[in-house]
């Protein structure tokens, strides 16, 4: 038992549950500011324009580039747990800070101070979870991390809609909407008091005993001291692995890996994913809706976004890589195509609100069930051991930045061009992207991390 009437996979779940609300929290904050825009952009709030509009939003990206690149760091040398705290701190104050803030400038710079959290958390908290999971439940637990992600942005649409149409009329309902992040980051920092630290990390700091105590809450006491054995012959392996520095993108096989995988982690965003989860009601709006009405099908972009989460979890088990992240792009740049022509076509019409929202409800289908889970599963699976804390670093970096251009560019082509022409260039993107996986990247399913850098190396002598 773990402890007193507690099993040991009801502790696990705990931890499991506990930890997670930083994904909710990650989810949440991002998802937020597609209801709260509208209503702080109003002029008799913080009146913003497009460009401002766009800094509001991408802030926070711009934070969590920084955040995402640091964290891993901090969290090695802190420990996970006790950066898990720091995180529920941040976000507590910075999500109290954005409902406080007086002005566009003060708001902007707390989200990036939040964005510092939401990218911490989105490379602890999956490495938290895999070093507290067994070896047969990791992929699963890990994952649940994404779905309270996706459960987040849900939550944050429902949030938006309930308080956009009963107090729609309020000044500054939009505060409100920004506060409500904090309770979670209350839940969070206490829940984590009661949580133990990595196991793996209590070993590299040579607290044998201390982790064996941590094993034995989250395992039979028998496996418990067989997998502090491995745990302890795993490190000692890979200290003796020379890691790549920024130096080894000499090598040409190296340098394809990375290329590589900076061009997934890309693709994944010029999908434009991201303009309809944080510009859903502004999209929703510009083909017609009223506000409230906007808000309100933005949830069936929520519901669906956590739907085809389970569907594309479930699809990686059966298929390869390649042809479900070909899948995604295919399904997304046709729905995209679909939002320029009807925008055209319908335009002015009572119909062209619900066929723009179908669509958009049918590209997160595409995104959340086939793009967005094949490129983390990929990114996993590209770099061999000593490649993956460079490599990692430069794709994740890469993928906040483009979540960032996007993010900050997005309104002001909407507002230049409307949003048939705006979806148009996204669709053009879109085709370079899937050009780039057709050309470059390589299917590695079912193969192991040490065939992967053998099929790398070959190709370089081959086209030596």
């Amino acid at each position: 038992m773990a402890q007193q009437g507690i099993t040991h996979e009801t502790y696990l779940r705990r931890v499991m549950i506990i930890s997670t609300f930083g994904g909710l929290l990650f989810g949440y904050d991002t998802g937020v500011i597609n209801g709260a825009l509208a209503f702080m952009a109003m002029p008799d709030q913080l009146n913003l324009s497009p460009a401002m509009e766009g800094l509001v939003a991408s802030g926070l990206l711009a934070g969590a580039a920084i955040g995402s690149f640091m964290g891993g760091r901090i969290a090695d040398t802190a420990g996970r747990r006790k950066m898990i705290l720091y995180l529920a701190f941040i976000f507590f104050f910075a999500a109290n800070g954005c409902a406080l803030s007086p002005n566009a400038e003060v708001l902007i710079f707390c989200r990036f101070v939040l964005g510092l959290a939401v990218g911490g958390a989105s490379v602890t908290v999956p490495a938290f979870l895999a070093e507290m999971a067994p070896a047969e439940r990791r992929g699963r637990m890990v994952t649940q991390n994404e779905l309270m992600i996706v459960t987040g942005q849900l939550l944050a649409f429902v949030v938006n809609a309930a308080m956009g149409v009963t107090f729609g009329s309020t000044g500054g309902i939009w505060r409100y909407m920004l506060a409500i992040a904090s309770t979670p980051a209350v839940v969070l920092w206490i829940g984590m008091l009661s949580v133990p630290e990595s196991p793996r990390w209590l070993i590299v700091q040579g607290r044998i005993g201390e982790a064996l105590e941590v094993l034995k809450k989250i395992r039979e006491e028998k496996r418990a001291q067989q997998e502090l054995d491995e745990i302890k012959e795993t490190i000692a392996l890979e200290s003796s692995v020379q890691q790549a520095t920024y130096s080894d993108l000499a090598v040409p096989w190296v340098r394809r890996i990375v290329f590589i995988a900076m061009g997934v982690a890309i693709c994944q965003q010029i999908s434009g994913v991201n303009s309809i989860m944080y510009y859903g009601t502004q999209i929703l709006t510009e083909a017609g809706f009223s506000t409230q009405a906007a808000l309100i099908g933005n949830i069936a972009n929520g519901v669906i976004s956590v739907s085809a989460t389970f569907f594309g979890i479930w699809m990686m088990g059966r298929h390869g890589r390649r042809p479900l992240i070909m899948t995604g792009q295919i399904g997304t740049m046709a729905c995209l195509c679909a939002i320029g022509i009807v925008s055209n076509a319908l335009e002015g019409t009572t119909t062209l609100p619900y066929v723009v929202l179908c669509l958009t409800v049918t590209f997160l289908f595409f995104q959340q069930g086939f793009l967005s889970p094949v490129t983390w599963l990929l990114l996993s699976e590209l770099f061999p051991v000593r490649l993956r804390g460079m490599g990692m670093g430069c794709a994740v970096l890469c993928l906040w930045v483009t979540n960032f251009f996007i993010g900050f560019f997005f309104p002001q082509l909407l507002f230049s061009f409307g949003l048939s022409a705006t979806f148009f260039i996204f669709t053009g993107i879109g085709l370079l992207g899937l050009l780039f996986v057709i050309k470059f990247v390589p299917e590695t399913k079912g193969r192991s991390l040490e065939q992967i850098e053998r099929d790398f190396r070959n190709y370089d002598k081959a086209t030596a």
